[in-house]
């Protein structure tokens, strides 16, 4: 039985050799000449002109980055003045291309007794003051070793951002007086 199932198989492998060995040599025909294929605006899309310019609307930027990208899916100035601002949190996650920065639990040496935890989100490429929203948790413990939960100050929140966006102004400002 196990001798047929061999035979089988090798039968099988031996039948299939000949298609796989034909596929190694596969070449495209196109009968264009080379100065045809450079000047086809239908295979270079880069060249294609539409209703929003010459390349037309590249979601996915399937052409690579362009020369105005920094590597980062959000603002550059908001993403380096967050990091600054909250340098003194642990990081607990860092997510440039989505522009979410989630800090671990700090407390501060003044108040032992409370602890502290921000998300930052900036919301897109562009250095405006709705580009960024802070959400912050705190949490006391009192005194039996368990955090609970615990109120913000209502313009807590507000002042962090404050302080990103002038970070960012002032990280924007420098970067213009050093091009110039």
């Amino acid at each position: 039985m196990k001798n047929k199932v061999n035979i089988k198989l090798a039968f099988f492998l031996l039948s299939f050799t000949p298609f796989l060995f034909s596929c190694e040599s596969y070449e495209p025909l196109d009968a264009r000449s080379e100065a045809e294929k450079d000047g086809n605006v239908f295979e270079d899309v880069s060249k294609r002109e539409t209703i929003f310019g010459i390349g037309g609307l590249n979601l996915f930027d399937a052409m690579g980055p362009s020369k105005e990208s920094n590597g980062l899916g959000v603002n550059s100035f908001l993403w380096r003045a967050s990091l600054d601002t909250i340098v003194f949190m642990p990081v607990s996650s860092a997510d440039p291309f989505g522009g979410v920065i989630i800090t671990d639990w700090h407390t501060p040496e003044e108040t032992p007794s409370e602890r502290f935890k921000l998300n930052v989100y900036i919301l897109g490429k562009i250095l405006r003051a709705d580009g960024i929203r802070v959400s912050a948790f705190r949490q006391v413990d009192y005194g039996d070793g368990v955090w609970k939960d615990a109120a913000m100050p209502k313009d807590a929140m507000r002042k962090i951002e404050d302080a990103i966006l002038a970070r960012a102004r002032q990280l924007r400002n420098s970067t213009l007086s050093q091009n110039k």
